[in-house]
């Protein structure tokens, strides 16, 4: 545009000085140097109309160009002006502002393709800011971290969020995996890297569900060893217990051998305690398919009320029932839904120890059971172990009692969780599958 200008203002400046020069030329037409300065200025126009053509024109085109360049308009192209050197530049030009386009283009694409990718997959995906809040995080992880809507924490460091959020990430350190158990049994794997955002590194979770896999591998883990277990304590006990009643019999025969017979019957009854110990761990690799029949669970616990209130009696306890008659009809194997109703009261009942309140309610909404209890509580140390193949808390404990509610509620395709709550009651919460 300045090349222009001045152009403009030289072709001004000329056709004065041809102006004056030609009203001088009327008073000495004949003059010889009226004639040459006429002739100069009129080369002048010449010239300049080609160096116009030859120089201002390319460049202008050029500048063009620039502009487009700063507007990141890739879709124009620049017009040829005839001179071959000019020319090779704007052929240059186009071939970049195509290929620039088709880069843009393809990278709109790869762009769209990895946000489809990552709104749609299982796994959980949570992208930090520079200054490592939380920026975004795909339809997955709010899943996956128990929220209601990502805005709850957008915007947050995560170790401010970790209370509300199901799995504690803030506990990972940068460029490190681990494995994660949460109140539930449930078993995650996360991932916390970074990446290279215009130049500098912003952190990411990736957080992977493992339960099923974990669960699975447990399974074939533990059903193998206690069959083996079983198979050897068993065959062993019945040998010896055979062989001790055989002697505690002669010895009856005999005067003076009542400490020896005391000492048979009680080798006798520890055989039989053995074997009924590991019995118990095989009755959980034994546990029947659920067969499933309509059932209302209103009527369900009031059926097992009085029988829990024997178990909460003796021990001060009262136990509150909250029904919801609008809960609709539930496909359930009463013996065995029985049974993981039972154990549940009985850890609640021996979680308060003496003098306390439990509470089940019905919920028709989630469609859910909670039992709730007014116990010591668990700690979140422990909350990470509960459902793990025979972790207990008790001393004397086997562990088996969690873990046959475990597989009897997975059966049922049940929701399950187990935690202490920040108003000091520990829920253990059953959401139910509605057939």
């Amino acid at each position: 545009m300045k090349l222009r200008g001045y152009f403009y203002i030289l072709s001004f400046c000329l056709l004065l000085v041809f102006g004056f020069v030609f009203v001088e030329s009327i008073d000495d037409a004949l003059s010889w140097r009226t004639f040459a300065i006429e002739a100069v200025i009129v080369l002048l126009f010449i010239y300049l109309a080609f160096f116009y053509r030859k120089a201002v024109r390319p460049l202008q085109n050029i500048s063009n160009g620039m502009d487009l360049l700063k507007e990141q308009d890739f879709s124009s192209r620049l017009r040829t002006v005839g001179q071959y050197e000019a020319d090779r530049v704007v052929d240059i030009f186009n071939k970049m502002m195509e290929q620039l386009k088709n880069e843009r283009i393809c990278l709109r694409e790869q762009n769209e393709f990895l946000d489809l990718l990552i709104k749609a997959s299982p796994m959980g995906v949570v992208v930090m800011n520079y200054d490592n809040e939380i920026a975004e995080m795909n339809p997955s992880a709010v899943k996956l971290l128990g929220i209601e809507d990502a805005r709850m924490v957008t915007g947050k460091k995560m170790q401010s969020v970790k209370d509300i959020l199901r799995i504690d990430l803030s506990s990972i350190p940068l460029h490190e995996t681990r494995m994660l158990n949460v109140h539930d049994g449930t078993v995650y794997k996360c991932t916390h890297e970074s990446f290279i955002d215009h130049g500098f590194p912003r952190p990411f979770y990736l957080i992977e569900s493992l339960t099923e896999e974990v669960r699975r591998a447990e399974k074939k883990a533990y059903e193998k060893v206690i069959r083996m277990i079983s198979h050897e304590v068993n065959n062993t006990t019945a040998g010896i217990t055979s062989t001790l009643d055989t002697i505690e019999q002669d010895l009856s025969e005999k005067e003076g051998t009542e400490d020896m017979q005391d000492a048979m019957h009680v080798c006798i009854e520890r055989c039989y305690n053995m074997s009924r110990f590991i019995t118990n761990f095989a009755d959980v690799v034994k546990i029947p398919e659920a067969q499933f029949s309509p059932v209302n669970l209103n009527e369900r616990i009031e059926t097992l009320k009085r029988f829990m209130e024997v178990m909460c009696n003796h021990r001060n306890i009262r136990l509150h029932f909250t029904p919801d008659r609008n809960m609709p009809v539930l496909q359930l194997d009463t013996v065995l839904f029985d049974q993981v109703l039972l154990n549940i009261i009985k850890n609640s009942v021996e979680s308060i120890g003496y003098d306390g309140d439990i509470y089940l309610a019905i919920d028709s909404n989630t469609h859910s059971l909670t039992i709730a209890d007014t116990g010591k509580g668990i700690s979140k140390e422990t909350e990470r172990k509960l459902f793990s193949p025979f972790f207990s808390t008790k001393p004397s404990g086997q562990g088996i009692g969690l873990l046959f509610i475990r597989e009897v509620l997975i059966q049922h395709n049940c929701l399950y969780s187990l935690r202490t709550y920040p108003d000091g009651l520990t829920r253990f919460v059953i959401e139910f599958s509605i057939r």
